[in-house]
């Protein structure tokens, strides 16, 4: 699927002069060959939001690409897991909403509008549905696995539910069905550091996500659920989530976000299931 790179660089002025409500964010990490196309996808927004580019691990790479769209580039002093890089990437936004865009994937155009839409002032986080693609960014069929997940998500279809704590917590206690990089985050209402305040948190690799939304869902505000695919989450080797499965680092992670909502011998059994369904997707690979 080829896709229109090309921005002048006063359409990209343009787009950044504008005082907006919304900013991207994009962590870029190492030499992802996927990083320019998401760069266009959020350069070419109905309406203008700032970018940015944060980095733990600054190259030639990333910096072309800064320079090339004209687009910010922070650096990141302190290069200690993805959750302290995450919550670096809030702290670069000035703005009240931010996304933080994961360098592999791609956007909608229409994400910023319709969250910018959405957006209410005792919100915590708003978040949007999703697809999958491939490599080459051929569009996935809907597997089981994301149609489990709009399911879990489908109480929040209804707004009077948005804000109850009690049910924020049973959205997540089997599993995470919020997909990181289609949130957007109200920054005045968020603690900080959200994702790494602490040593458990900052040795994880794959639930920093998981373990975050169970610490906002105890909080007075909002969960806005957007049931439109407005973010295209890529499918590959390389992608952390399918790194992490094949090391067998996420089981470990598993259990000790599902400890937090069930009694041990309940969240040995939910990580029992987890780890067979781990093994069926590596198996139909």
């Amino acid at each position: 699927m080829q896709r229109n790179t090309r921005l002048t660089n006063q359409q990209i002025q343009k787009k950044q002069m504008h005082k907006t409500l919304h900013t991207f964010v994009i962590c870029a990490y190492k030499e992802s060959k996927y990083l320019e196309e998401c760069i266009v996808s959020v350069l070419h927004q109905t309406i203008p939001s700032k970018v940015w580019i944060a980095t733990s691990t600054p190259n030639a790479w990333i910096r072309q690409m800064s320079e090339k769209y004209q687009i910010p580039l922070r650096i990141n002093p302190v290069c200690a897991g993805i959750g302290s890089d995450f919550d670096f990437a809030l702290s670069v936004a000035n703005t009240p909403l931010v996304t933080i865009a994961h360098q592999d994937d791609w956007y909608a155009p229409c994400f910023a509008q319709e969250v910018c839409k959405r957006a209410t002032k005792d919100m915590l986080i708003a978040f949007t549905n999703y697809q999958e693609g491939d490599a080459l960014g051929q569009i996935l069929p809907k597997n089981r696995n994301l149609i489990i997940k709009e399911g879990m998500l489908f109480p929040f279809r209804f707004g009077v539910f948005a804000k109850c704590k009690w049910l924020k917590r049973m959205c997540l206690a089997l599993g995470n069905p919020i997909s990181c990089p289609t949130v957007t985050f109200m920054k005045k209402n968020i603690p900080m550091p959200l994702f790494a305040p602490d040593q458990e948190s900052l040795d994880m690799h794959s639930n920093i996500d998981w373990n975050a939304w169970t610490a906002l869902a105890k909080k007075k505000g909002r969960f806005v659920y957007i049931p439109q695919n407005l973010m295209t989450h890529r499918i590959h080797d390389q992608a952390t989530t399918s790194v992490l499965i094949e090391q067998n680092k996420r089981s470990k992670e598993d259990l000790i976000i599902l400890e937090k909502y069930w009694p041990k011998p309940v969240a040995k059994l939910l990580c029992l299931f987890y780890q067979k369904a781990q093994e069926s997707v590596k198996k139909h690979d």
